[in-house]
């Protein structure tokens, strides 16, 4: 590993304001694998949960994403208790929209009344008096989408939410969002593998909306003769390298790789001072995924 990644913090990605009200750096940490198999039930090392959170912030990350389905409820749980009282600066996002009957098992509810009662069980187990970010999870086929986003609104104006924003939605679903309450970031799948919402990222750029990129390392999938050969010349790895891409994709990107690793979390923040060359971002933007 070279000096310049040595130097472990995520400052050092730059930073992306929500809102025009809240400034984050531009890697955070996304907590859904630090529950258990399935994405249900406690994780298999409880304290090691614990470290993990602890040590991103005290790597510099500000911003934690989150949702009341991790688990269900044991991500937000395992937030407060590692983090709580919460530094000054830290952004948590959570999320609404989703039930969980079993293991790998997701049914939407994106209903007034179920996320209603998402959002106040989110604030209890936060320990949370308003949450900075509330996102509805994904729309729900059987509910109209402005109605979901008028009660987020209306949560909003309650003084329950701070900001609003949406996940897995098409440009459509914002421009609509956007005319009920503004939009501050929008989560959807984007990585170096896969750019199907490359559409979206732009659209995002142009209006100033945070871009979360769920999935940010394609589960894996940061392989390829083109990353090794820049990873090698960075004295990096791939998935470094590939997250380093999507910091350069757009200065409205914000990435959240999740793990339930330590070692794992520092090699994913040692992206944070990595900067690509023109002609190496040049040459992986030429890659599909």
């Amino acid at each position: 590993m070279n000096a310049q990644l040595q130097t472990l913090s995520a400052s050092l990605s730059g930073t992306v304001t929500l809102g025009g009200e809240l400034t984050v750096n531009r890697l955070g940490f996304g907590a859904m694998r630090i529950t258990g198999d399935g994405i249900w039930g406690p994780p298999e090392d409880h304290n090691g949960a614990l470290a993990v959170l602890r040590r991103a912030v005290e790597l510099g990350v500000n911003f934690i994403d989150t949702a009341d389905s991790y688990g269900p409820d044991v991500s937000e749980e395992l937030i407060a208790e590692a983090l709580s009282p919460y530094p000054k600066d830290l952004v948590i996002a959570t999320k609404g929209g989703w039930t969980r009957p079993g293991p790998n098992q997701w049914v939407h509810d994106a209903s007034p009344d179920h996320l209603r009662k998402a959002v106040e069980g989110s604030l209890k187990r936060l320990r949370l008096e308003r949450i900075d970010v509330y996102q509805l999870h994904v729309p729900d086929p059987v509910i109209p989408f402005d109605v979901s986003v008028e009660t987020l609104a209306q949560l909003k104006a309650q003084g329950k939410i701070r900001l609003v924003a949406l996940s897995n939605v098409t440009r459509e679903h914002i421009e609509r969002a956007q005319k009920i309450v503004p939009i501050v970031s929008v989560q959807n799948r984007y990585s170096f593998a896969d750019r199907e919402w490359d559409s979206v990222v732009d659209y995002c750029q142009q209006k100033g909306i945070a871009f979360i990129p769920w999935f940010p390392l394609g589960a894996g999938r940061a392989e390829g003769a083109a990353l090794s050969k820049i990873a090698k010349a960075h004295q990096a790895n791939p998935f470094q390298v590939a997250l380093a891409w999507l910091l350069q994709r757009s200065p409205v990107m914000l990435p959240i790789p999740g793990t339930s690793s330590v070692k794992h979390l520092e090699e994913n923040l040692g992206a944070a001072s990595l900067r690509l060359t023109a002609e190496e971002f040049k040459q992986l933007a030429a890659v599909k995924g």
